[in-house]
C-alpha cells in the first residue's frame, strides 16, 4: 500500500467520525406561542381580557425551520368558543400546517340580576350589576350594559343572580310601572274608558296589574298597546 493509498484511507475514516449535522427544525413550543399570541391579538374583545394555554403538541413532531414568520388563523373564521383549534401555517412553498388546540377563557363585564324579577318586568339600574364572567362558557350569550335592553321587558321570571342574556328579553315595554294608562273595560257589550296607574310593566300581551285612578281599586289587566290596557273582567 503506497502512501497515496493510506492518505485516502485516514481521510475516510475521518470524514465518517465527524458527526452528521441535522437540518434546523422548527420547535413546537414556538408553534404553540404562535397560537396563543394570535389569538389574543385578534379576538380579544374590547375592554375585555383574554387568557389562552395551548395544549402539548407531540414531542416527535418535525418541522423544517420556517424562514418566515408564522401565520395563524380561525377555520371558516368561527366565533370563538372555549375550545378552539388554531391553525399555524409556514407560509413557504411546500409549507408544514399544523393544527393547534387552545383553551381559551375571555373576561368580561356582564349584567347579573341583584333580585327576582318578574315575567314583564322592564330592567333598571337597581335591578342588575356588573360583574366579571367568563363569556366563553355562556352558551346563550349575555348582555353587557342596559343600553342593549332598550326598554325591553322580561320573557320570563329570573331570581337573583343569574346572569341576563338576549333570549331573556321579550318585546319593548309598551307600558312601565308608574304610567298613566288608558283602561278599557267592556261591560255588557259597553265598552267604557277610564285613567289608571300600571302597578307593572311589559309589552302588548304582557298581564299586570292597573290602579283605577279616581276609585283607587287594584284591577287586572293586559297591555293593549303603548300606554293602553284592557281591564279582564
Amino acid at each position: 500500500m503506497n502512501a497515496a493509498t493510506l492518505a485516502r484511507g485516514f481521510t475516510l475514516t475521518a470524514l465518517l467520525a465527524l458527526p452528521l449535522c441535522a437540518a434546523a427544525t422548527q420547535t413546537v413550543e414556538s408553534v404553540r406561542a404562535a397560537a396563543v399570541t394570535w389569538l389574543q391579538q385578534n379576538r380579544t374583545l374590547p375592554g375585555a381580557r383574554m387568557t389562552a394555554e395551548a395544549a402539548p403538541l407531540d414531542s416527535r413532531l418535525l418541522l423544517a425551520d420556517c424562514p418566515k414568520a408564522l401565520e395563524s388563523s380561525l377555520p371558516g373564521n368561527r366565533p370563538l368558543g372555549a375550545r378552539v383549534s388554531v391553525v399555524v401555517h409556514c407560509p413557504v412553498p411546500g409549507g408544514w400546517t399544523v393544527r393547534v388546540p387552545v383553551r381559551v377563557r375571555m373576561f368580561t363585564n356582564v349584567l347579573v340580576t341583584t333580585r327576582p324579577l318578574a315575567r314583564g318586568d322592564g330592567v333598571g339600574v337597581g335591578d342588575v350589576r356588573a360583574e366579571e364572567r367568563d363569556v366563553t362558557s355562556l352558551a346563550y350569550g349575555y348582555v353587557a350594559e342596559l343600553g342593549q335592553i332598550d326598554g325591553r321587558s322580561l320573557a320570563r321570571p329570573l331570581s337573583a343572580g343569574i346572569v341576563l342574556t338576549p333570549g331573556m328579553l321579550a318585546g319593548r315595554q309598551a307600558v312601565r310601572i308608574g304610567d298613566s294608562v288608558s283602561m278599557e273595560a267592556g261591560v255588557e257589550g259597553v265598552v267604557i274608558h277610564a285613567s289608571g296607574v300600571a302597578m307593572g310593566a311589559g309589552d302588548t300581551g304582557t298581564r299586570l296589574k292597573v290602579r283605577n285612578a279616581s276609585s283607587g281599586k287594584v284591577l287586572d289587566a293586559v297591555v293593549t298597546g303603548p300606554g293602553t290596557v284592557a281591564v279582564l273582567p
